[in-house]
């Protein structure tokens, strides 16, 4: 499970409880005291054991309906068995060849032509699994992927 999925299931079917991402840290709060920072569960994200996670059983409120307590036990326990790298979305990259015209980047796009875009955003982006399947595709190409390969910050992620 990753941790992205994990904040969307319990934001998302809960209605006494929230969780957020902070400071590499997954935080679980009751839903009023979450504007407060008040959290009742702080897993570390790399976290591998119950052992590692922080509880403050004092700030959890008697507001939190039982199943939605018992969901985000069973949230961490899902995200404790999941490996520490696959918590995480895969890293995105574009393939930008080295000519560009006047302030316009050149990029590769999804159908394999390459475009002029004004702003990085607008190129499409690669996992490293779909890089790594392309130059299996085409060894003689794999050099100068590698060159190409520009990480691609991806604000949802």
């Amino acid at each position: 499970m990753k941790i992205k999925e994990a904040i969307e299931i319990i934001n998302g079917t809960t209605s006494t409880v929230s969780a957020k991402e902070s400071n590499d840290f997954l935080q679980i709060s009751s839903e009023n005291t979450a504007i407060y920072g008040d959290w009742f569960l702080k897993m570390p994200m790399n976290a591998t054991n119950w052992e590692s996670i922080r509880k403050e059983w004092g700030s959890l409120s008697p507001n939190i309906r039982p199943e939605d307590l018992a969901l985000v036990m069973d949230i961490v326990q899902r995200l404790i068995d999941t490996p520490t790298k696959e918590r995480f979305p895969e890293k995105k990259y574009r393939l930008r060849w080295i000519n560009d015209q006047n302030h316009y980047k050149n990029y590769l796009n999804l159908n394999g032509a390459w475009v002029f875009v004004d702003d990085e955003i607008d190129a499409d982006t690669f996992t490293e699994s779909e890089l790594e399947q392309l130059k299996k595709d085409n060894p003689h190409l794999a050099p100068a992927i590698d060159a190409m390969k520009e990480p691609a910050e991806d604000k949802d992620d």
